[in-house]
């Protein structure tokens, strides 16, 4: 299964005349995109034919270690093929990825954790995120949303973001702390249970960045409710795959 730019981004990117992008998330069926968790054995082969039908070489995939941080790394030409094959030479310890570079495809994996999807069409640029409450405690997309603009003059009003598939505040049970990080605004009571809204905390931090409500796009898949279409760390456990979520700009 391949999720393609409209599960993403809706119609808004149409809109904004941005030919030269590819975007996508893989699903179940596509098998386990990690070197790293669950059944590894076929993860190569799985990469290769999910990217391949994007037209993307997935020896030139650039990954990283992610560890659930604040860490964004500009990814240029020179860190084309990193983590491709070996997560041994992965980029060290950052959980979102921006470039202006043509042909670099960005990636990150989840299984629960938020993907945030990023474009700026003017530049053109873009941005990937990997957000669970870690990250998204320490403002990791608010974090990156500052970078595009400093790094890329990116302006709050051509800023497009999609929200990817990710465990929602259906099931995503918390303990009460989690108060203390987010506010009941984001962590919802009911019968005395606690559950973590992880896509309207992201959300907020975007329109806290200026971006514009209806340049918004959240696809509102739960991981955890739509099991049989994405990997979920908190329905699988510690065995699960991971999917994975990739941006590239082309020549257009």
């Amino acid at each position: 299964m391949l999720f393609r730019q409209p599960e993403i981004f809706g119609d808004l990117l149409g809109q904004a005349n941005s030919g030269g992008l590819i975007c996508a998330f893989s699903g179940r069926s596509s098998g386990n995109m990690s070197l790293s968790y669950g059944d590894t054995g076929l993860s190569l082969e799985n990469r290769k034919d999910f990217l391949g039908a994007l037209g993307i070489d997935h020896r030139d995939l650039v990954c990283a270690r992610q560890i659930h941080g604040d860490g964004i790394q500009y990814a240029r030409e020179t860190d084309l093929g990193k983590g491709a094959l070996s997560q041994d030479n992965a980029i060290g310890d950052k959980d979102a990825m921006i470039t202006d570079r043509k042909n670099v495809p960005l990636s990150i994996f989840t299984a629960d954790c938020l993907p945030v999807f990023l474009c700026d069409p003017k530049v053109p640029a873009i941005g990937l995120i990997h957000a669970g409450w870690r990250g998204s405690r320490r403002n990791i997309t608010l974090r990156t949303v500052k970078m595009m603009k400093e790094e890329f003059k990116s302006k709050e009003e051509n800023l497009y973001a999609g929200l990817g598939p990710c465990i929602r505040s259906c099931c995503y049970e918390v303990g009460r702390e989690m108060n203390d990080y987010f506010g009941q605004e984001y962590v919802l009571e009911k019968q005395g249970r606690y559950f973590l809204d992880l896509p309207g905390i992201n959300k907020a931090q975007l329109l806290d960045s200026g971006l514009r409500n209806k340049n918004i796009f959240d696809g509102g898949a739960c991981t955890v409710c739509r099991n049989t279409d994405f990997f979920s760390f908190r329905k699988e456990g510690n065995g699960c795959g991971r999917i994975m979520s990739v941006m590239m700009l082309t020549d257009g």
